[in-house]
């Protein structure tokens, strides 16, 4: 289907060769044989080791610390199934915290208020999990396709290494529901074909949360307006359906709760508001003038962030389109031409998913509040840089942003602030106190600038001296 701009539309649904029952073999006959089984074991204990701790630690926590955020969600949930006003019910102290999602949110919470508080937390926790595996999945598809039978390793390495990326870490705490979302976008932005109508999945999403809503701009600029319109649609439709089920509650979010901004979300200066408007807020520029200096940044960083989205997501388009992903490689007239299709095609893929982490970045960015919870965009940035594993200096930059992401610095910022031995520690101590925002704007011009430079020029290796032709059991060349 034709789309604006010369893109081509790229809202297809894809068939899959053979019956559900020929897939189920082939399954097992891949997993059948001691070997294979035995890969797959390691990478679920891999999984296991690293996310157990984490399990332990934030399900034994003192109770009124522990996933507050889910508790929100069930408190909401009551409040329907008792007919009481959602956005004036409020958590047990100390936390006392306001419902702040639209009603449909509300909906599905439901189910949670039926099963015990312990049985909830465990239910969220594998949910939870379960959305990043299938994030890692989709930001680091080409690096684990390549690992061949060592891919149920590299997986749960993948999961392990993400799941104490702050962001995440944070997303297990308070049990927050922003990895599941950011599965629903990337399922339905990143794959060349979909299973069902493209933007169903987002519009879902923003029905629960209204962040994802820039991916509406992600699909009109990047030429996908069929997805873009059934986000719409699908948006609308839980929402009118929420409007339907509680019209009081409804009209109290869109006319109400909803323009009361940080009065319900929380402090905006706080340290854990990593947005530009938590930057701004932290230097307490006198009002009006923090404002506009607000809107101004923001919308430079509106601007130049979506056309770095755009221009990363239609060269991946390009190379795709070059490829023939759905099988250009087999067409190719030897070895070596199927490798180079197999590169650009390794390419395309780190291009869209680049494209789509800028657009996650700036929905962080661009909020009045956002929370470092919310950089759990961390991921597919990371996947984006990554890669199929065989560009060294891409890799390195990689390590680099985990490393950064893997420690709480804007806590040390706040810390070192808290010294109060004057500019000595009050100037540094702010510049920490944003370390992670300031990444975020950082990463959105490195693979907005630098990674596109990088793949559009050839510089992008698929053939690293430092990666030598894989023996058997190893790495695929």
């Amino acid at each position: 289907m034709g789309a604006g701009n010369g893109v081509r539309e790229r809202d297809g649904v894809a068939g899959e060769s053979g019956s559900p029952a020929a897939r189920v073999a082939r399954a097992a006959r891949r997993w059948g044989t001691p070997p294979e089984l035995m890969f797959l074991v390691a990478g679920i204990a891999v999984v296991a080791v690293t996310v157990t701790p984490i399990l332990v630690w934030w399900l034994t926590n003192p109770p009124d610390q522990r996933m507050v955020d889910l508790e929100v969600y069930r408190d909401g949930g009551r409040a329907i199934l008792r007919g009481a006003p959602l956005y004036e019910v409020l958590t047990q102290p100390p936390q006392l915290l306001p419902f702040t999602y639209p009603p449909f949110a509300s909906l599905l919470a439901v189910p949670f208020t039926v099963i015990s508080w312990k049985a909830a937390q465990w239910l969220w926790m594998a949910l939870l999990y379960a959305a990043l595996a299938v994030v890692v999945w989709y930001s680091f598809r080409d690096l684990i396709k390549r690992s061949g039978r060592w891919a149920p390793v590299v997986a749960g390495a993948l999961i392990g290494a993400t799941a104490w990326l702050m962001p995440v870490f944070d997303q297990a705490r308070f049990g927050q529901v922003g990895v599941l979302l950011m599965a629903l976008c990337l399922a339905d932005c990143l794959p060349e074909r979909t299973r069902w109508p493209r933007g169903v999945l987002v519009g879902l999403a923003v029905a629960i949360k209204l962040v994802p809503g820039v991916f509406l701009i992600y699909f009109w600029i990047t030429g996908r307006r069929d997805a873009a319109a059934n986000a719409v649609l699908t948006a609308g439709a839980a929402t009118l359906g929420a409007f339907a089920v509680l019209p009081r509650d409804s009209a109290d979010f869109w006319f109400g709760a909803l323009l009361e901004g940080g009065d319900r979300t929380g402090a905006v200066n706080g340290t854990t508001n990593q947005a530009i408007n938590g930057m701004i807020a932290r230097i307490y520029l006198p009002d009006p003038l923090g404002s506009l200096v607000w809107l101004a940044l923001v919308a430079v960083m509106a601007y130049f962030g979506f056309r770095l989205a755009r221009r990363a997501t239609l060269l991946g388009d390009d190379l795709a389109a070059g490829t023939g992903l759905a099988g250009g490689a087999g067409l190719a007239g030897g070895a070596g031409l199927a490798a180079g299709a197999s590169g650009r095609a390794v390419d395309a893929n780190s291009l869209r998913l680049a494209g789509i982490a800028i657009v996650g970045l700036l929905s962080v960015l661009l909020s009045p509040v956002g929370w470092i919870h919310h950089l759990v965009w961390i991921i597919p940035v990371l996947g984006a840089l990554v890669g199929d594993g065989r560009d060294t200096p891409r890799f390195r930059i990689a390590a680099l942003v985990w490393l950064w992401f893997l420690f709480p610095l804007p806590w040390w910022g706040a810390k070192l602030i808290s010294l109060q031995q004057g500019l000595f520690t009050k100037i540094p101590g702010k510049i920490v106190q944003d370390a992670f925002g300031l990444a975020a704007v950082f990463l959105v011009v490195l693979l907005g600038r630098w990674l596109v430079a990088r793949v559009a020029t050839g510089k992008a290796d698929h053939q690293d001296a430092s990666h030598p032709p894989a023996g058997v059991g190893t790495l695929a060349p």
